[in-house]
Parts: structure tokens; sequence; C-alpha cells
């Protein structure tokens, strides 16, 4: 069973209409979700807050306090993309404790794979600055408890946003035990996600970059998709998978540039699905990050939830 963690809490991060990361990408989803009859076949789950320390496994103390007296203060812009409102560190904080809750099922064995409708996104955030829309890591987090809270030895961070996570690839860069792969458009922003990344010290081959021109079609994204699985991931033999699920490579995506269709999302997911089960049981946990449609996003995420439940036994 797929289950989909949720709170109304990532509504109330304010960042203005007319800033393409708002609340209309969540409450359009739930509810397009709900009108389809997908949020009922759905265990939907409410997630807990991560706690300062959970955090503080990736983020430094001046990000966190910085990030909390801001949203306390009334809120202020970080940079000329990133704000912050009087809510945001509450809803941060439920963004960064989904996948854990998520975790938790999975590894408990109450559900199968997990889907984290969240807001604000995380990729960008690096261990001491937000950025790109970006507060905290949620995938980056989620990685440090899955190996504190269950021992697990190698996890993977797989991320098709189109644009390149580098916060999460700073985290990880010299850590052989995360793989982080990220397929995404290039040149383009944050700037970094050169094939040449590939890792630094003990964690060099731990960093896998596809970068992607303008335009790139479904079928050449997913060819090269395929290969990094079947070569890479597969080798690597992850304990688990987390996905940055960004669904701005999307065509018609007013941010991104490249050429998915809706239907390429089932694909990445069914193809990440077949090698999650060949080599940890099926246990996934996916994280919303961009996309930017407003009526498109929410078939993007069912094609991803519906790929998320077709391969299960």
């Amino acid at each position: 069973m797929t289950t989909l963690v949720y709170d109304d809490i990532y509504t109330k991060h304010d960042t203005g209409l007319q800033h393409p990361e708002n609340s209309l990408r969540i409450t359009n989803t739930v509810t397009y979700l709900k009108s389809t009859g997908v949020w009922e076949k759905l265990g939907v789950e409410k997630p807990r807050a991560a706690t300062i320390e959970e955090i503080a496994s990736v983020h430094s103390s001046y990000h966190i306090e910085h990030i909390e007296k801001l949203a306390r203060t009334g809120g202020g812009n970080i940079d000329p993309d990133t704000s912050v409102s009087p809510f945001s560190y509450d809803a941060a904080s439920y963004a960064a404790g989904a996948p854990l809750t998520a975790i938790d099922l999975v590894m408990k064995g109450e559900v199968d794979n997990a889907f984290c409708l969240i807001r604000p996104p995380g990729h960008h955030a690096t261990p001491t600055r937000a950025m790109g829309f970006c507060l905290f890591n949620n995938v980056s987090i989620a990685a440090k408890y899955l190996q504190r809270e269950y021992n697990l030895e190698k996890v993977v961070i797989i991320d098709w946003d189109v644009h390149h996570g580098n916060g999460t690839q700073d985290t990880f860069y010299e850590d052989p035990s995360v793989l982080y792969f990220s397929i995404h458009r290039y040149p383009f922003y944050p700037g970094t996600g050169r094939e040449s990344e590939t890792g630094k010290g003990r964690g060099v081959g731990g960093t896998i970059n596809i970068p992607l021109p303008h335009g790139t079609t479904s079928k050449t994204y997913i060819s090269r998709f395929q290969t990094v699985l079947e070569k890479d991931i597969k080798q690597f033999r992850p304990n688990f998978i987390l996905i940055s699920s960004g669904f701005d490579a999307y065509g018609l995506d007013p941010v991104g540039g490249l050429g998915l269709g809706t239907s390429a999302f089932r694909i990445l997911t069914e193809m990440t699905q077949k090698i999650a089960r060949e080599c940890c049981e099926g246990r996934i946990v996916s994280c919303l990050e961009g996309g930017y449609h407003l009526s498109d996003l929410p078939r993007c995420i069912e094609e991803h939830l519906n790929g998320l439940n077709s391969t299960q036994n």
C-alpha cells in the first residue's frame, strides 16, 4: 500500500500568490486527488514536526535559529526567491518531519512506500543557507534519520527535479554511504550539477549528475535515467531509496524548460520501484520538490502515485 503524508499546515507558508512556489500547488493537488478518487484509495497520514535535533543533523544551529527568528518576528526575504512568513518555520518543520513519519511507517511494514505532499521544498537548502524556495533540506534530514534510527548503511537519493539539488549534494559530497543521483537541466539555476561533480575524498563516485539541455524529450530523459539506475544504483544496492520528486521537468511547466509529459513521471517511478524491489524490499519515500504548473502539477503527482502503486505485489 502507498500512503500519502500531508497536513494543511503546508498552506500556511505564505509566499504570496504571485510567487511560483505558492500554496495553490498544494490545495489544487488535494482538490484534484479527491475529485478523481485517488485520495480515498491512499492511506493519508498526518506528519509530525521534525525536532530541532533532527534538523540539526543537516543544518547549522545558526541556520535553524535564523529561520525561526525571522518567522517569529513577522517574516521577510532571505533572497529574491526565498521568503519566510510567520508560519514558515512551523511549516518547514512539518515538511522535514513528513518523510520521518513516512520512514517509520515503511520500516515497521505498515505501508510499502509513501509520498510526502509538502512545502516548502528542500533540495536547494545547504547546511548553512536557505535558498531557491527551500528552508530545510527534507530529504537530507530523512537520509540522516534512516542511518541514525535504523542503522541503514546505504541510502540512495534520486532527484528528478528540473533544478540541480545543490544543497543535497553539498550535504553528502564526502559521504560514501549516501549516493546522490540528480538528473536536471543544465546550465540552469543554481549553476551546479556538472557531470564532473562526482564527490570528494571518501565520497568520490557517490555523486552522479546527469545534466540535460533545454528541451530534452521524455524519451532521451528516460533513457539516461534508466542507464544510471541499472548501472550505478543497482550496483550500490541501497537499503532505502528517497526521491526528491520535482515535477518542473514537465514540458508545460512555466519554470522548467525540459520536455517531459505527465506519463513520464509514472514511468520514472515504476523504474525506481523495480530497482527498490530488487535491492531494498521496495522501500521508497518520495518528497515533493518543485512543479509550478498549477493545473497540471496535480496530474503529474497522480501519475507518480499511480507508479508507486502499480508494481507492488
